[in-house]
């Protein structure tokens, strides 16, 4: 949890001061909400949203392929004896939580 959390952290540094560079990206409308961390902390999973939402399968698509040179950024950020991979996937709790509150807001009626 500390690991994911200290990503998480320097993740979200990286891409408010957009230090990564990604081209046709501005890094600073996405934001990280969680860093899963595998058993052996080889893989991280990144959980990220664009602002609003909008256009957020596009921009995690531009993600993945730069991957690479946010990785190369990362390891400037935090030190261990391996850097994870990174992972970018969209999170959709926000989009469960509306569905489920919508849901109780039904059943109360």
């Amino acid at each position: 949890l500390r690991v994911g959390e200290m990503i998480k952290q320097s993740l979200s540094m990286i891409f408010i001061r957009n230090e990564a560079k990604v081209p046709n990206l501005e890094t600073n409308t996405i934001t990280v909400t969680e860093v899963k961390m595998s058993q052996d902390l080889k893989i991280a999973k990144a959980y990220v949203l664009p602002l609003g939402g909008k256009d957020a399968d596009a921009k995690i698509k531009t993600l993945k392929e730069y991957s690479f040179l946010i990785r190369k950024i990362l390891s400037k950020k935090v030190i261990m004896k391996f850097l994870p991979k990174l992972l970018f996937r969209k999170d959709e709790s926000f989009e469960y939580a509306e569905k489920i509150e919508n849901l109780i807001k039904q059943t109360n009626k």
